[in-house]
């Protein structure tokens, strides 16, 4: 699996294929994915990405930060 989901995945996961009412698809899969909280960001043509890490639920948390060398001296 790619980085994002595909337009098909997208689709699969709103429940959304077609725009109606006046409604593009993609209008229509913000909308859902709003209120569904997942996060996306939509591209120059108006279709909402979404990162499959939103998905699957794993944060992206830095690793800790390497300890620094410390003089045996600084420590008693």
């Amino acid at each position: 699996m790619g980085l994002f989901l595909t337009e098909d995945d997208v689709a699969e996961l709103t429940g959304i294929r077609r725009g109606r009412d006046g409604k593009t698809r993609y209008q229509m899969q913000i909308e859902q994915l709003r209120l569904m909280q997942v996060a996306f960001r939509v591209n120059a043509a108006g279709r909402p990405i979404v990162a499959v890490a939103a998905i699957e639920g794993k944060k992206s948390t830095p690793p800790p930060p390497e300890p620094t060398w410390q003089s045996n001296i600084l420590k008693h």
